[in-house]
């Protein structure tokens, strides 16, 4: 049973938060954000123009110019990151609630998740003590008497989020920028923003210094408004690889910096010696997380050509059992698409594939007992090449590609034969030889017998998968600029 609206839960969604303050939108239109499930609309937002874009980026900026944020030492900083990640736990019901109505990630799945939101804020809160934001090196060789780095913020950071995971992939943004002393302007998804705001609320609620924090919900002319603003000295992006492509090209015309996490086509690499049946039970638990809306998701297997039937079987077994249905229903194992776009997308491309000679094993339909809500049954496709259109686009929905491999060499080969390179992961019980593939596999992350991401490590990819990474030192090291002094002792 789906739960309250959105504005149930939200204090203002009909205005931006801009320099602190609540206030309406210049363009004085709004978004309705569409319930997947229902076909209802959830919540009404204010959408933002190149107005309200302008406005934000110029608090952003006068907060970093002049304002208290950067100077404030790291210690101090991580006193409000820890406020921030102490109310993301108070309000992990309101961000279950949220998440399963705008893009249908299951309820069961998403308070679970969000109950983690918090420890991101406090992870990079930790690091105000042990990072190493100054280095000293002595007697440098080109004079002075000593030298230091000093780790400074890179300063007004545009951070746009996608509608798949926004409470998670914002944190990652938002929390290193922070801590090393940038101002933001979150700039959210027209088809997600619900999480963005409830953080707004958390910034005024613990006395975010005004402008340090500003949130808008925007569509693509006011977000390239905000790539293109020369206020903005970083973008932080998360979404297609076709967008991440303009907005790179776009940074580079006045150098601004940029981390870009995109599309991926991750590979499941089945070695001979891994049994295919429990090989499928885990795919098709992985598959079906998010609907499959997961960018790092294994949507193609690699498997040997003597086990590609069984494997088959065995996913087509694994889907059989899977309850397609409403999010909140914890009798249903996967949610709906997040849009009516999303779900007619799915379906063309596997009609696509099903022209080009490709065999649907199971699914590739609309469920016959939902009339409404953009549901889609989780797919099998079997005897594909690895040329083929099914096997080299990004699907973002629950579909499998089985691929023929004759052996070993040949899986690496299929696996790193894609203009991506987000994630892949091996099979087998050797963990000498699971390391041994997965140092040839190039991508930005490896798993071993399972999908497995953890950004609290890092994340990101190679090739056309982004560039730069998110989470862990290295996304902190994202949002700073190294600064050499070099020295005289006694001035």
């Amino acid at each position: 049973m789906l739960v309250a609206k959105g504005e149930a839960i939200l204090s203002n969604p009909d205005r931006l938060y801009i320099d602190g303050r609540w206030v309406p939108a210049s363009s004085h239109r709004f978004i309705d954000v569409i319930a997947p499930a229902t076909e209802d609309v959830f919540l009404t937002v204010a959408e933002a123009d190149e107005t309200d874009i302008d406005r934000a980026v110029e608090a952003a900026r006068r907060a970093f110019d002049s304002g208290p944020w950067p100077r404030m030492t790291h210690a101090e900083r991580a006193v409000y990151l820890r406020m921030i990640g102490d109310a993301m736990d108070r309000r992990v019901d309101d961000i279950a609630a949220i998440w399963p109505n705008e893009m249908g990630i299951l309820h069961a799945m998403a308070h679970p998740f969000a109950g983690t939101i918090g420890d991101v804020y406090r992870y990079y809160a930790g690091l105000a003590d042990s990072f190493a934001w100054e280095e000293r090196f002595d007697n440098p060789p080109m004079g002075g008497d000593y030298a230091l780095i000093v780790n400074e913020p890179v300063g007004v950071v545009g951070a746009i989020v996608p509608w798949n995971a926004p409470v998670n992939i914002m944190a990652f943004k938002l929390a290193p920028a922070l801590i090393a002393g940038c101002t933001a302007v979150l700039k959210l998804s027209p088809e997600a923003p619900g999480t963005g705001y409830l953080l707004a609320e958390i910034a005024e609620e613990i006395g975010l210094p005004p402008g340090v924090l500003n949130v808008v919900t925007a569509d693509r002319a006011a977000s390239e408004r905000l790539v293109r603003h020369p206020g903005v000295d970083k973008i932080g992006f998360t979404g297609s690889s076709a967008v991440g492509k303009r907005i790179a090209g776009i940074c580079a015309e006045r150098m601004a910096r940029c981390t870009l996490e995109l599309g991926g086509k991750s590979a499941a690499v089945i070695l001979d010696d891994y049994d295919v049946e429990q090989a499928a039970q885990s795919l098709v638990g992985s598959a079906c997380a998010m609907t499959g809306q997961i960018c790092s998701s294994l949507t193609r297997v690699v498997v040997g050509a003597d086990r590609h039937d069984r494997l088959v079987d065995a996913l087509a077994a694994g889907f059989s059992q899977v309850a397609v249905g409403d999010p909140f229903d914890p009798a249903v194992s996967m949610g709906p698409l997040a849009m009516r776009r999303q779900r007619d997308l799915v379906e063309e491309m596997v009609r696509r594939a099903e022209s080009d000679g490709n065999r649907i094993v199971t699914g590739g339909k609309r469920p016959a007992h939902l009339n409404r809500g953009w549901f889609f049954e989780p797919t099998v496709i079997a005897n594909a090449d690895n040329s083929d259109f099914i096997a080299r686009e990004e699907i973002f929905g629950p579909v499998l590609t089985v691929i023929k491999a004759r052996d070993e060499d040949d899986a690496v080969a299929i696996a790193n034969d894609t203009r991506f390179g987000l994630n892949n992961s091996v099979f087998t019980q050797d963990a000498a030889k699971a390391y041994r593939v997965a140092r040839r596999l190039r991508s930005g992350t490896v798993g071993h017998n399972a999908w497995r991401s953890d950004m609290s490590i890092g994340f990101g990819g190679f090739k056309e998968s982004g560039i730069g990474r998110e989470g862990g030192i290295n996304g902190l090291r994202a949002y700073l600029e190294p600064k050499t002094l070099i020295m005289e002792n006694g001035g």
